[in-house]
């Protein structure tokens, strides 16, 4: 990577061509014919202490910005998954529900003559139960 910026370095204190072939411009680091005019490159100056200070003080911040926008996703991929999982829940117990209710129906339309009324109120109190916990 070192060796990289070196040659780019190096590479831009150098010449450049500039090309015009069939209206179009372009840039090259060796001349492209007898249309090339060659410009002299200078190596940008370095930055002022400040301005690396700023630099340093604006990434600081960004990487706080960054940080808490990563907890806030995380905070709400949490939350989502908390959620979903009590919807599981209340899907599982409002099909128990349901289903105890069919079987105290199927209850109270087999009983006898003995056991239809406590049978009936059962399956009341199924109905109830199931409208209390899961409405709709």
């Amino acid at each position: 990577m070192a060796i990289l910026c070196l040659a780019s370095g190096a590479a831009a204190a150098g010449t450049i061509y500039k090309c015009k072939e069939g209206g179009t411009v372009s840039y090259h680091d060796r001349p492209c014919g007898h249309a090339a005019v060659a410009l002299e490159a200078q190596a940008a100056p370095a930055p002022s202490p400040e301005a690396l200070q700023r630099l340093a003080r604006e990434r600081a911040i960004l990487q706080e910005i960054e940080d808490a926008r990563a907890a806030r996703e995380a905070h709400a991929a949490r939350e989502r998954t908390r959620v979903q999982r009590e919807a599981a829940a209340m899907k599982r117990r409002c099909d128990k529900l349901r289903l105890q209710r069919k079987w105290a129906d199927e209850d109270a339309r087999r009983a006898g003559r003995d056991e239809a009324e406590r049978a009936r109120t059962k399956a009341t109190r199924q109905a109830e139960a199931l409208a209390v916990e899961c409405p709709a």
